[in-house]
C-alpha cells in the first residue's frame, strides 16, 4: 500500500491488556527475598462523603526523587479476600519534586471483621496477610502474615496497621 496516497486506512495492531488474573494463576521465576512494597491499614474519614473508611496503601520501599509516581493496581473482591494486582508504576502530574516512595490509597467503605489481603506482581508471585478490622473499638490489627503454598513464591511485601495515618470525624 502506498504512503502518498492512501485509499484505506492502516490497520494499528491492538495492544495487550494485562489481566490479573493471568498474574495470579502465573508461576514466579525462583529470586531471592527482597522487600519491594509495604501495604499498610488505617481509617480514615473521608469529609466530602461524611463517612469512615477503612484505607489499604500499598507503597514502594525505594523512594524517588524526579517524579511522583502512583502505583498502579487491579484489585479483585472474592468475599472476604482482597486481590490486590501490582500492574506497574505511573507518573503523576507534579510540578514540584519531592522524595516519597510510589503508593496508592484502596479505600473500602463496609469491611467489618477478619479479611486476607493478597499483594500480587506481575511474575505471579504473592503475599498475604489477614486482618481483623473493628469499626466500633477503631481498632485494626494483622492476626498473621504468610506466602501461600505455590512454586518459587518470594517473600516481596510487608503488611503493617498505621496507627499514625488514623484519621476520624469530630
Amino acid at each position: 500500500m502506498p504512503l502518498k496516497n492512501p485509499k484505506e486506512l492502516p490497520k494499528i495492531p491492538k495492544t495487550r491488556k494485562k489481566k490479573a488474573q493471568a498474574a495470579i494463576e502465573a508461576i514466579p521465576e525462583k529470586k531471592e527475598d527482597k522487600p519491594e512494597y509495604n501495604c499498610g491499614a488505617f481509617f480514615s474519614f473521608d469529609k466530602t462523603s461524611n463517612s469512615q473508611k477503612i484505607v489499604f496503601r500499598v507503597e514502594t520501599v525505594a523512594e524517588f526523587t524526579s517524579f511522583a509516581y502512583e502505583v498502579s493496581i487491579d484489585q479483585i473482591i472474592d468475599g472476604r479476600e482482597l486481590y490486590f494486582v501490582l500492574m506497574g508504576l505511573k507518573a503523576k502530574p507534579n510540578m514540584v519534586p519531592k522524595v516519597q516512595p510510589a503508593f496508592t490509597n484502596l479505600s473500602f467503605d463496609d469491611l467489618v471483621g477478619e479479611y486476607t489481603v493478597h499483594i500480587v506482581k506481575q511474575d505471579g508471585a504473592i503475599n498475604s496477610a489477614v486482618f481483623k478490622i473493628n469499626f466500633y473499638t477503631r481498632e485494626i490489627s494483622i492476626v498473621e502474615e504468610f506466602q501461600p503454598k505455590k512454586k518459587n513464591n518470594r517473600m516481596f511485601c510487608s503488611f503493617s496497621v498505621e496507627d499514625s495515618l488514623f484519621s476520624f470525624a469530630d
